[in-house]
């Protein structure tokens, strides 16, 4: 969320941020109803000093015998005045609050302009694209080849875009997240947390994912959401409370199964596993002060490709231009892996630094070593990784021309010292 004092300050700076999101201009408006909230507000506090001076006139009136017959009208008629300019105080703090929490977050200088994914910019190219002397199959071909992986029997059960994984690509899937997790916690200074999958809405409007993507969400019940990130829990972690500088940066690391209804992308990615309901992901949240925020993308988007780079797979880093960054985000770096099975880059982690946006959401502060008042801390999410698109990449890079798949290195102890899938052992 915005700080409502800044855009009452900046409304030119305002709308020219929201026209780099091609988002309609909104600062007048929400200007004049802050002007019109300040008054009443104000008209309101100097009408209940009002009712209270007269309140205490009464009392004195009549204890000295004096007539208060005017002055108990005077305090009626306050009181319904009161009752009406109370109702019209919440009325336009309904109405603010809802044009706060429909605003994007201010764009980062450094974030490219364009219209969608197609002007986004490439900073780096990491490692080498295999070759294969046959023709490289997608990751659902290897799999069904295997028996190892079965989407009819899944959409029987459950319907489309999920799947059912067994034995050694079950074990391979469990070993990514493992592998991911221990690195991140053991080697990188995250914090591992288990949390929730399930929680309330006042969380994911922390975050940012309500109200403006309810449609993207699981509901389970009147007042709770499966998680689509579990960037939601472990944001929440600091909702409504006060830090102290020394500290941060915090850093929380979880493996959680997500839940996204993918409203909006039928037709896309039918195929195989790259867009399913329910999928795991290894997801990295850091709290910091807003000094730290912009070297801790930078050290979060590093440990998300060293993931990668251990992995053996050849990937690129691209920056978000304005119209592809998320509503919640200042600057989104992305990772897209090498799938041969495609023949393309496709994402794998996103990470994000949404500054103080989310924090002024879930009312998170600190307290600085030196100096007065509390500050809003910055926020920062990726993905470190998202585990089946993982799988994906390892089965389509590391695959041999009988259909078996060779096990990365770094994952065989993971694999109880299996170094292949398939063929002869």
């Amino acid at each position: 969320m915005l700080d409502l004092k800044w855009i009452r300050e900046n409304p030119d700076a305002l709308d020219a941020a929201l026209a780099r999101r091609k988002a309609p201009a909104i600062a007048s408006e929400l200007v004049a109803q802050d002007a019109e909230h300040r008054k009443v507000q104000t008209d309101l506090q100097e009408m209940q000093a009002r009712r209270n001076e007269a309140a205490k006139a009464i009392g004195k009136a009549k204890s000295s015998g004096e007539n208060a017959d005017e002055l108990i009208r005077e305090v009626a008629d306050l009181k319904s005045s009161v009752q009406d300019m109370e109702g019209r105080e919440r009325e336009l703090a309904e109405q603010i609050e809802t044009q706060l929490a429909g605003l994007p977050n201010i764009l980062d200088d450094g974030v490219p302009d364009g219209e969608d994914e197609a002007h986004n910019v490439e900073l780096r190219k990491v490692g080498e694209i295999p070759s294969f002397d046959f023709d490289p199959k997608e990751h659902y071909q290897l799999g069904a080849d295997l028996g190892l992986m079965d989407f009819e029997t899944a959409a029987k059960m459950s319907g489309s875009r999920f799947v059912v994984t067994s034995g050694e690509i079950a074990r391979l899937e469990r070993a990514l997240s493992a592998f991911m997790i221990d690195v991140h916690t053991l080697e990188k200074d995250y914090l591992e947390v288990s949390p929730p999958v399930m929680v309330r809405g006042n969380a994911l409007f922390g975050t940012g994912q309500l109200p403006k993507f309810e449609e993207d969400l699981y509901k389970t019940g009147e007042d709770q959401y499966m998680i689509p990130t579990a960037e939601v829990p472990l944001s929440n972690l600091v909702r409504e409370s006060i830090l102290e500088e020394a500290e941060l940066p915090k850093r929380f690391a979880a493996h959680t199964l997500c839940f996204r209804s993918e409203a909006g992308s039928a037709g896309k990615d039918t195929a195989g596993m790259l867009r399913q309901h329910q999928f795991a992901k290894v997801e990295m949240v850091s709290i910091t002060t807003p000094e730290q925020s912009a070297d801790e993308h930078e050290r979060m988007t590093a440990c998300a490709e060293d993931i990668l780079q251990r992995l053996g797979l050849a990937y690129r880093v691209v920056v978000l231009c304005s119209g592809d960054t998320g509503f919640g985000a200042r600057k989104t770096y992305d990772l897209e892996v090498w799938l041969p099975g495609q023949g393309t880059y496709r994402e794998i982690s996103s990470c994000s630094n949404c500054g103080d946006f989310q924090a002024r959401r879930m009312k998170a502060r600190y307290r600085l070593k030196e100096g007065k008042g509390n500050h809003f801390v910055h926020t920062l999410n990726g993905s470190g990784l998202a585990v089946g698109r993982t799988l994906i990449a390892v089965m389509e890079n590391y695959q041999r021309e009988d259909g078996s798949i060779s096990i990365p290195q770094a994952l065989v102890p993971y694999m109880g010292g299996i170094e292949q899938i398939g063929g002869k052992q």
